[in-house]
């Protein structure tokens, strides 16, 4: 099954079979993220920071349990380069601080629309790296991808908000995808690394939170959605995302990220926190189509 147009040298050394699966894997992402509107409306009216505090020292956590149940060392791989903390703790916490910035500075759907267009840069931005080319049908596929998030985000956009929401927006866009595909540079820095990301997210978050947040610690079951939050969308989702992206097709990855906004609003519709509507329908159709020709299935031929 072709995905994708062609191979990046990076990629000449993993072998077909690998590359699929490391693809599958990153594509479970997509799944996880589906999720994070839920587990947020379960852990209740938590402050912003102080839940990302929360979420990924769970995840944490879990990371140490997972390595020594495995047998791994837990400190070793996070022994990097200055640049790769850099990379990975600016991807991490940098998008979700620009993130909720946005949040708070501009309306939540001009935020969020604007936010999402880091689908589309992974798209454009894979073009830079060696031995790809951008194609007609990228573009296309990309563009009806970003329509159909426009249906499931954007339906209640208003004028207002301040210039420094805007600009985080836009930041927390560049940021994602930037992390996205400058880790594909990073291939053989381990993914096991990623959980020292984590903790440092942790500690900048419970930071920020001490510094512009008034605490509300979650009560009850709140905790339950707060533990899922850093077992699956704020927790394993990074790591299979770091597979996916260094060793998986990249852009077919980003293509199946507008997935996460149709999935998530599926999910809230069957737990009752949203109601079905046309728009959903609508969304549904773009994006599937987008990604249908923008993965290459029935790309080429619209490109001729």
């Amino acid at each position: 099954m072709s995905v994708s147009s062609s191979s990046s040298s990076s990629d000449i050394a993993v072998r077909p079979d690998l590359r699929r699966r490391a693809t599958l894997i990153g594509a479970t992402t997509v799944l996880n993220w589906a999720m994070l509107s839920l587990f947020t409306q379960l852990a209740g009216p938590v402050p912003p920071f102080l839940l990302t505090a929360l979420a990924f020292a769970v995840a944490f956590v879990c990371f140490v349990v997972y390595q020594r149940l495995r047998g791994e060392a837990v400190i070793a791989p996070m022994r990097q380069p200055a640049l790769i903390w850099a990379l990975g703790v600016g991807g991490l916490f940098g998008y979700h601080a620009l993130y909720f910035v946005a949040q708070q500075n501009a309306p939540p759907a001009n935020a969020g629309l604007i936010s999402y267009l880091w689908p589309l840069l992974i798209v454009l931005m894979v073009a830079l790296l060696p031995g790809e080319r951008l194609r007609g049908y990228h573009v296309i596929g990309s563009v009806l991808g970003f329509c159909g998030a426009v249906l499931l985000i954007g339906g209640d956009v208003n004028a207002g908000g301040s210039l420094l929401g805007y600009v985080a927006a836009f930041a927390s866009a560049f940021v994602w995808s930037g992390y996205s595909v400058l880790s594909r540079a990073t291939s053989k820095v381990p993914t096991a690394a990623v959980g020292g990301f984590c903790l440092a997210t942790a500690i900048l978050a419970a930071i920020c939170h001490l510094a512009f947040e008034t605490t509300r610690w979650p009560e009850g079951s709140a905790w339950l959605g707060v533990i899922a939050l850093g077992l699956g969308p704020v927790g394993s989702a990074f790591f299979t995302w770091d597979i996916g992206v260094k060793q998986g097709d990249l852009r077919l990855l980003g293509f199946l990220a507008y997935f996460t906004p149709l999935l998530s609003t599926l999910v809230l519709v069957v737990t009752g926190y949203a109601a079905p509507s046309l728009w959903l329908a609508g969304a549904a159709g773009l994006i599937t189509l987008g990604m249908l020709i923008g993965s290459g299935w029935i790309g080429r031929r619209c490109s001729r």
